[in-house]
């Protein structure tokens, strides 16, 4: 009876953990769009960073309760938007500092001149703004939120000096935080967030028809990490009686050595075999596989159906947790210089296909990121986008938004490219795909390699 309990115990525990798994799993999807980890550093740093000046408010008289309403509002702009034009630190601050002076200077001539007409002079603010706009504008400190530091100088009473000294400790504070945060964590996130990055390193590839080939491209990608490896699969049948199944499985053993010697040679990248005698090379045989040799990529030839649409095969391989690449040559190109990425969205599916490219490219090559739009109101939105994915990583970018059909885009322009990435769509639902087959599905003219991204469900 406990042996019972305890086996029903342990298979909860199993259950919690899958689902543990499964929530992490979800949320690193979710925070690898570029939008929500912007808004998820929002809530958590605009909050402790107030947090922070309020305890120094409350600490010392140099800070005053005045500056928070700025304050609060610079630090967003920093947090929402690292990269936009009023997120340089040096701004922050000088701009911050620039309004309360200029707000100051305002209100002693109002006082000087007389300039009365209620309890805030109407031309003191006036002028207020007038010089911050100037000043910030000929010292190229131009910043929102100087103009609310310059006005709150009027209901300091006699501390504007506490005031302007707080606002240029406390600006000064904040962007500090910001610096350290943008350039340790932000501008590094796809080593910290993004799967392929940090994984990915071990390679298997089906030796089915065109097996050789995408053992180069494989080969490609694991030279691009320290501990990057393939792993050569293939399977042979047990035969009848007669035949003898070791025999087959020696015969096909070396003669995938002498495809793993070359890509060693070739490439520089350590090269196994691994040979069942099970009949044929499935996708469960190649995932089971996978599994076993501690592999977290699959790349295999890219096989279509006869009547159309990925192959059994193909499509078992993307059905599993494990990250997979279907690869379909053109012209038999053995080194990759200048790659293309088609993506919809900064998604963790865009982020893996551009790791990969910069590997398949590395070490000096050229990447490509397109998207495509149906009317040019949505062109602005795209480009934030296409820059969002780009500047998490190093590497050579171009960046294209096309108005037009994306297989009449990719068509267009793939002579400029040796290789063409394009998501599998096994992320959509299956009315999704009805109504909008894959990119892949309809990419039969382009002139470059083509690689097809599944990301698994780690």
């Amino acid at each position: 009876m406990l042996r019972g309990v305890a086996a029903r115990c342990r298979a909860v525990g199993r259950r919690l953990r899958r689902v543990e798994r499964r929530g992490l799993d979800a949320f690193l999807r979710w925070i690898e769009h570029t939008g929500n980890l912007l808004h998820l550093s929002v809530l958590v740093f605009v909050p402790l960073s107030i947090a922070v000046v309020t305890w120094l408010s409350n600490a010392t008289a140099v800070v005053s309760f005045l500056v928070f309403p700025p304050l609060a509002s610079g630090t967003y702009t920093l947090f929402a938007d690292p990269e936009g034009p009023y997120s340089t630190p040096g701004t922050f601050v000088g701009g911050m500092t620039a309004g309360a002076l200029c707000g100051w200077l305002a209100l002693a001539v109002a006082d000087a001149l007389s300039l009365g007409g209620g309890a805030v002079s109407p031309a003191g603010a006036a002028l207020g703004i007038f010089l911050t706009g100037a000043v910030t504008w000929a010292l190229d400190l131009e910043e929102p939120t100087a103009f609310s530091t310059a006005l709150l100088v009027f209901v300091t009473g006699n501390a504007q000096l506490a005031y302007v000294l707080g606002i240029a400790v406390s600006s000064a504070f904040v962007a500090a935080a910001f610096v350290l945060w943008r350039d340790r964590f932000y501008q590094k996130r796809a080593r910290y967030l993004y799967r392929t990055t940090k994984g990915d390193d071990h390679v298997l590839v089906p030796m089915r028809d065109g097996g050789e080939t995408a053992a180069r491209f494989a080969a490609t990608l694991a030279s691009a990490h320290d501990a990057g490896k393939v792993v050569l699969f293939d399977v042979v049948d047990e035969g009848d009686d007669e035949d003898d199944p070791e025999a087959r499985a020696e015969a096909a053993g070396r003669r995938l050595d002498a495809v793993a010697s070359r890509l060693t040679d070739e490439y520089d990248v350590p090269c196994e075999v691994v040979v069942a005698v099970d009949g044929h090379v499935t996708s469960g045989a190649a995932l089971h596989a996978a599994r076993r040799n501690n592999c977290d990529l699959i790349v295999t030839p890219y096989e279509e159906h006869p009547r159309g649409g990925l192959s059994s095969f193909v499509k078992g391989v993307f059905d599993g947790e494990i990250d997979a690449v279907a690869f379909r040559p053109s012209d038999g190109t053995e080194r990759w210089r200048r790659a293309l990425v088609a993506v919809r969205g900064a998604t963790d599916a865009a982020h893996g296909m551009i790791d990969f490219a910069l590997r398949a490219t590395a070490p000096a090559g050229l990447v490509g990121v397109c998207t495509c739009i149906d009317r040019e109101s949505r062109r602005r939105d795209a480009e934030s986008t296409l820059s969002d994915l780009v500047e998490a990583f190093d590497g050579r970018f171009e960046t294209q938004v096309a108005n037009a059909p994306v297989e009449d885009h990719l068509e267009r322009i793939s002579p400029r490219y040796d290789v063409l990435f394009v998501g599998s769509s096994t992320d959509r639902s299956g009315a999704s795909r009805f109504v909008s087959p894959p990119t892949f599905e309809r990419l039969r003219d382009v002139e470059a390699d083509v690689a097809i991204v599944h990301r698994g469900r780690h």
